[in-house]
């Protein structure tokens, strides 16, 4: 018979024979490791599964487990659009796969079959999505460029109606004319008089800021005046746009989100430029609906801006200011981007200048601008491929609210990023020969119109050249867009040659939220002889004391 000190109840100086707690640390130890092991497990079979899926499809970066094709996109960050193109080029269905740890899984195609899929085939399942709205929602809203499904149905519909107006069309092309006649032209003379080099590229935005100001607000801020300070209207618009553009290109969306939480960098400061933007403009709106309450019996005191033409169709106050910065946001940068590389193209191609040069010479430049895109065939397809090389936005992506296989075969997952890509498409040789890579306006001249496809531009399908969106999304300002940049390059051909201040220079194309050139365009301007009489215009030189 054991001691009874042998059979007594275990005390706390007396554990007993159950497990000590160095014995359940090491247990407990034990399992937090296999968990660990088979979580990583885990995500090496799910990385491995989607990587098979890229490699089914051909070409694309190299990728590994977790960290996906990281290496490869580190080694090439300084030439992205370089590197997609090529990888797009090398691809038999010109689409490729990434994954990259910290991102989404994104589908990158150049092919215009997957690009009428996903534009206007499959449209309700591949709207701009959450991730794209929530980079440009602090600033745009429930603008018409932030939101998808109905509330951008219904936006789309009323502003159709206000760009097909006849007023604000007549607007635009009265403030051209009044913003060249007073500040471009004399501007670019002011130049060449003294010889001085000026930035193009400066020079085109801010004035495209005015008129797209004068013609969205009804107001002109001035920026091409040098008689009157910097307006701090545009200064806020541009800090936004930056601050944006990097929000889009940050690794981890996840850095920027809690810097907005905080307060702090530069969240903090685009939470002030938005406040100067919002407010300007609901200023304007209420300083606007007390003009109309007086001149309520004055039918000629009615306004043409869209900014009035919103007010008096009663849409709410959130809904004007959010709409009209949308269409600032588009027309602020997108035509003088095109522009300016316009011009730097011109300088390189000084054969392509003088076939432009007569045309707007010979019959009145500036009126055949306000017609459209259906005169001044020369200088559009030199405007259109122009654009094919350098589109103003380099690229546009949907995300996807279910799964779906595109027309090439390629798989796309709920959630996946699915980008088309405008300046991969204008350098591929399947879309556009083995000639892609040269600037070429008889590839647009040659082309018939009489049985071109529906929102063709100049004859080519829209799904090929989507430099304007195509389907339901096309842009509503590309007439717009044209009549703006034929006039500016009619009225400054007709009056000035412009020479490269380094004609050696191949600038670099950045694209931020609007493409621009890196370092702009600096160039001198040499005063051409005066326009033969057949050119006489609204902006006669008899009538401009600067010419």
């Amino acid at each position: 018979m054991l001691p009874l000190s042998r059979c007594s109840l275990p005390t706390s100086s007396n554990p007993g024979p159950g497990p000590s707690l160095g014995f359940l640390l090491h247990v407990h130890t034990m399992i937090c490791y296999v968990l660990w092991l088979a979580a990583c497990c885990l995500l090496l079979l799910l990385y491995s599964v989607r990587f098979r899926s890229r490699i089914s499809h051909g070409n694309g970066p190299r990728t590994y487990p977790l960290i996906g094709c990281l290496v490869s996109f580190y080694q090439n960050r300084w030439r992205l659009l370089d590197w997609y193109t090529e990888m797009l080029a090398a691809s038999p269905t010109q689409t490729i796969v990434v994954d990259r740890l910290g991102a989404r899984r994104t589908v990158v195609t150049a092919n215009p079959v997957n690009v009428e899929h996903i534009l206007k085939g499959n449209f309700g399942n591949y709207p701009k999505g959450k991730p794209f709205t929530d980079i440009l929602g602090d600033l745009l809203g429930t603008g018409i460029f932030n939101v998808d499904g109905e509330l951008w149905y219904a936006q789309r519909k009323l502003v159709s109606h206000e760009f097909s107006a006849r007023a604000l069309r007549d607007l635009e092309f009265a403030v051209l004319e009044d913003e060249a006649r007073e500040r471009l032209v004399p501007a670019l003379g002011l130049a060449a008089a003294r010889g001085d080099a000026v930035d193009m590229q400066d020079l085109l935005r801010r004035f495209s800021f005015d008129v797209i100001c004068r013609v969205s607000l009804g107001v002109d801020p001035g920026c091409l005046d040098p008689a009157l300070p910097a307006p701090r209207l545009a200064a806020a618009f541009d800090a936004a746009a930056g601050i944006i553009a990097r929000r889009g290109a940050a690794p981890v969306a996840a850095v920027w989100k809690a810097k907005r939480a905080l307060g702090v960098g530069s969240e903090r400061m685009l939470r002030e430029e938005i406040r100067v933007i919002h407010e300007a403009v609901m200023d304007l709106i209420r300083i606007r609906k007390k003009e109309r309450g007086l001149q309520v019996n004055d039918a000629d005191g009615r306004r043409s801006d869209l900014l009035s033409r919103m007010i008096e169709c009663g849409y709410p106050d959130e809904m004007i200011r959010d709409m009209v910065i949308s269409f600032i946001m588009a027309g602020r940068d997108t035509t003088s981007s095109a522009l300016t590389w316009f011009f730097w193209l011109l300088t390189r191609h000084r054969d392509v200048e003088r076939e432009v040069l007569r045309e707007v010479t010979g019959g009145g430049g500036a009126s055949h601008a306000a017609g459209g895109q259906g005169k001044m065939s020369v200088l559009h397809a030199a405007l259109c491929e122009t654009m094919r090389l350098y589109p103003p936005v380099a690229w546009d992506s949907k995300h996807a609210a279910a799964g779906d296989v595109l027309p090439d075969g390629t798989r796309v997952e709920r959630g996946d990023r699915v980008t088309y890509f405008q300046y991969g498409m204008g350098r591929m040789e399947s879309i556009w020969g083995a000639n892609a890579a040269d600037f070429s306006v008889q590839r647009w001249l040659s082309i018939g119109e009489d049985n071109a496809p529906p929102a063709a531009v100049a004859g080519v399908s829209p799904f090929k050249y989507p430099v304007f969106q195509a389907g339901p999304r096309t842009c509503l300002g590309k007439e717009m867009a044209f009549v703006q940049m034929k006039f500016v390059a009619s009225t400054v051909l007709r009056r000035f040659e412009i020479v490269p201040v380094d004609e050696g220079r191949v600038p670099v194309f950045l694209p931020l939220m609007t493409a621009h050139m890196a370092g702009g365009l600096n160039v001198t301007v040499r005063r051409r002889g005066e326009p033969i009489a057949a050119a006489a215009t609204p902006l006669d030189p008899s009538a401009d004391p600067v010419l």
